[in-house]
């Protein structure tokens, strides 16, 4: 009778095991643990958005993407990292300003009368952002990368600001300068709204175009950086 009770109840933890992993297994699905979790940060100029990303890929074993997609999206095209460098983040307004000469050493061949939009590079970078995001885990600073993967549903998207003392001293510090005032930073994230608005229909900023908004100045990059994590799980 014992031994019969002892055996009813090793089936039961068995029972209640398999279930129990079952449902892990199921909600870490759900949550985009056992696929790709993508965390896209948009920023403020000087705001500590870049750190809060190296920070996060560090500890959480994700790929890290910033100014490397340009060198990614060269790569995959073919064409010069200049192209990409010049429309990175930013929105050229007019004929001029939405076409790209390409000389000869632009590209493998001759195409000197060959002419690159600020859309055809757009659409390269986004390509390799939908790549990577395939392939692997990743943080993604700027780049619109939040609308390109916007049929993602393993993303988290964030916004990261600062107040604007701390973004002087920050940027002050990073580019080693002492003219930088409000209106350096202002300028700055003009471009980057431009940019963004224009490929997304969305308002750069904006809380309703992210998941999270985080002000670092009010708990500090670390605890930005924790936070930020526990939404993952």
């Amino acid at each position: 009778m014992l031994k019969k009770t002892k055996t009813q109840t090793v089936r039961k933890l068995i029972l209640f095991l398999f279930c129990k992993k079952v449902l892990l297994l199921q909600g870490l699905v759900e949550f985009g643990v056992m696929n790709n979790t993508i965390i896209n940060i948009g920023r403020q100029f000087g705001s500590g958005g870049l750190l809060v990303g190296e920070k996060l890929a560090k500890e959480l074993g994700f790929g890290f993407f910033d100014k490397e997609l340009i060198n990614l999206a060269s790569k995959e095209s073919g064409l010069s990292a200049e192209f990409f460098e010049q429309a990175d983040e930013r929105r050229h307004f007019g004929f001029f300003g939405q076409l790209f000469r390409l000389g000869k050493s632009a590209i493998d061949g001759d195409l000197d009368n060959n002419y690159l939009t600020n859309n055809t590079l757009f659409q390269i970078q986004s390509d390799v952002i939908r790549s990577l995001a395939k392939k692997q885990s990743c943080v993604f600073v700027g780049r619109c990368a939040d609308y390109i993967l916007r049929d993602n549903p393993h993303c988290l998207n964030v916004f990261i600001t600062a107040n604007i003392e701390d973004r002087i001293k920050r940027v002050s510090e990073r580019l080693q300068l002492t003219t930088v005032d409000e209106s350096f930073l202002k300028k700055a994230d003009k471009k980057r709204a431009a940019y963004y608005n224009f490929y997304t229909n969305k308002t750069w900023g904006a809380a309703k175009s992210y998941h999270l908004c985080i002000n670092t100045s009010v708990p500090g990059i670390d605890e930005t950086v924790k936070f930020i994590k526990s939404m993952l799980h």
